[in-house]
């Protein structure tokens, strides 16, 4: 195999690595926000145990991509691929970081009756979780214009994100002995917003690997 063929071939293992990392973090968010809806801290613990994995994933991708600088020192372009796969590993290990939050906060939580019907964080889960599947697509495809219809998304889970906290810190003047679920609800609300944000970051990083250009899509 030449080399730069061997080349390929490990970028392409690299990506490979990548993509599996990324559909464990999205099963992950998935499973802490059924592990909320339900109740299930089964299903929360789970998700915490399995964040591990994740982890190693992670480093594995880093000593790959490192391994891959050393040895084959790449030119521009294709140091830049390597570049945006790193970068894109940690935003993944992030967003699975999120997925553990979210399942802490329902152990604190526990079986205590929730204040309302978990409805609306869902719904902005359900945004985010869009925005991860389209982002990581967009990697996979080095498809800016995704990248950017991705982006654009993360608007309105910021204003779900403002309009749901507000509501959630209503609730505690008539209901203190809730204060801690509804802090932990709001917490929540957080982690989602931060997927978004962690979503959006891949998506400049796709502008990046494709373009070379460092674009702020938050702005």
């Amino acid at each position: 195999m030449s080399t730069r063929s061997n080349f390929d071939h490990n970028l392409i293992q690299l990506n490979d690595m990548l993509i599996s990392m990324a559909k464990k973090a999205e099963v992950a968010i998935r499973e802490a926000m059924i592990s909320l809806v339900n109740q299930d801290l089964d299903k929360a613990k789970a998700v915490i145990l399995g964040d591990n994995e994740i982890d190693k994933l992670e480093q594995e991708i880093n000593d790959k991509a490192l391994l891959l600088i050393a040895r084959e020192s790449p030119v521009a372009t294709d140091l830049r691929k390597i570049s945006a796969a790193l970068k894109v590993s940690s935003e993944v290990e992030r967003l699975a970081d999120m997925a553990v939050n979210i399942a802490k906060s329902t152990i604190h939580i526990g079986v205590e009756k929730h204040i309302k019907d978990i409805v609306d964080i869902p719904l902005m889960m359900g945004i985010a979780l869009e925005m991860v599947t389209e982002s990581i697509e967009a990697f996979t495809r080095e498809d800016v214009a995704l990248a950017q219809r991705c982006a654009k998304k993360d608007d309105e889970v910021d204003r779900m994100f403002g309009r749901l906290v507000q509501e959630l810190m209503g609730y505690i003047p008539q209901n203190p002995n809730s204060t801690n679920q509804i802090i932990q609800l709001s917490f929540v609300c957080r982690f989602v917003e931060r997927i978004a944000d962690h979503s959006t970051n891949i998506a400049e990083n796709v502008i990046y690997l494709v373009t070379g250009q460092r674009i702020n899509l938050n702005e």
